[in-house]
Protein backbone atom coordinates (compact mmCIF):
# COMPACT_ATOMS: atom_id res chain seq x y z
CA UNK A 1 0.00 0.00 0.00
CA UNK A 2 2.78 2.27 0.97
CA UNK A 3 4.32 1.57 -2.77
CA UNK A 4 1.36 2.72 -4.23
CA UNK A 5 0.98 5.87 -1.92
CA UNK A 6 4.49 6.85 -3.26
CA UNK A 7 4.02 5.98 -6.94
CA UNK A 8 0.36 7.93 -6.74
CA UNK A 9 2.72 10.91 -5.42
CA UNK A 10 5.02 10.97 -7.89
CA UNK A 11 2.76 10.39 -10.72
CA UNK A 12 1.28 14.22 -9.35
CA UNK A 13 4.95 15.92 -8.96
CA UNK A 14 5.72 14.46 -12.27
CA UNK A 15 2.49 15.74 -14.04
CA UNK A 16 2.82 18.88 -11.98
CA UNK A 17 6.10 19.62 -13.60
CA UNK A 18 4.97 18.89 -17.07
CA UNK A 19 2.31 20.85 -16.64
CA UNK A 20 4.52 23.69 -15.55
CA UNK A 21 6.93 23.21 -18.30
CA UNK A 22 3.86 23.31 -20.93
CA UNK A 23 3.10 26.67 -19.37
CA UNK A 24 6.40 28.19 -19.62
CA UNK A 25 6.77 27.26 -23.36
CA UNK A 26 3.64 28.57 -24.40
CA UNK A 27 4.09 31.67 -22.42
CA UNK A 28 7.76 31.95 -24.15
CA UNK A 29 5.85 31.26 -27.67
CA UNK A 30 3.54 33.87 -27.33
CA UNK A 31 5.87 36.13 -26.39
CA UNK A 32 8.11 35.47 -29.72
CA UNK A 33 5.17 36.12 -31.57
CA UNK A 34 4.00 39.37 -29.47
CA UNK A 35 7.39 40.65 -30.17
CA UNK A 36 7.10 40.00 -34.42
CA UNK A 37 3.72 42.15 -34.06
CA UNK A 38 4.35 44.50 -31.83
CA UNK A 39 7.20 45.57 -34.22
CA UNK A 40 4.54 45.41 -37.39
CA UNK A 41 2.91 47.68 -34.98
CA UNK A 42 5.63 49.89 -34.68
CA UNK A 43 6.74 50.69 -37.92
CA UNK A 44 5.48 53.28 -39.93
CA UNK A 45 5.65 51.44 -43.61
CA UNK A 46 5.02 54.08 -46.52
CA UNK A 47 1.58 52.49 -47.73
CA UNK A 48 -0.64 48.89 -47.54
CA UNK A 49 2.09 47.12 -49.33
CA UNK A 50 4.64 47.63 -46.90
CA UNK A 51 2.30 46.59 -44.07
CA UNK A 52 1.35 43.57 -45.68
CA UNK A 53 4.64 42.43 -47.19
CA UNK A 54 5.78 42.69 -42.82
CA UNK A 55 2.25 40.46 -42.20
CA UNK A 56 3.20 38.16 -44.66
CA UNK A 57 6.99 37.45 -43.52
CA UNK A 58 5.64 37.09 -40.00
CA UNK A 59 3.20 34.42 -40.96
CA UNK A 60 5.57 32.52 -43.13
CA UNK A 61 7.47 32.34 -40.37
CA UNK A 62 4.68 31.17 -38.33
CA UNK A 63 3.86 28.61 -40.87
CA UNK A 64 7.60 27.56 -41.05
CA UNK A 65 7.62 26.78 -37.44
CA UNK A 66 4.81 24.77 -37.41
CA UNK A 67 6.32 22.33 -40.23
CA UNK A 68 9.37 22.10 -38.18
CA UNK A 69 7.63 21.34 -35.36
CA UNK A 70 5.30 18.94 -36.87
CA UNK A 71 8.35 17.37 -38.38
CA UNK A 72 9.85 16.22 -35.07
Amino acid sequence: MADMDKEAAFMREYQLRFEKKLKENEIAVLEHWKGQLDKLITMKPEGIAALQMQMRRVSEMMANRIKLLSKE
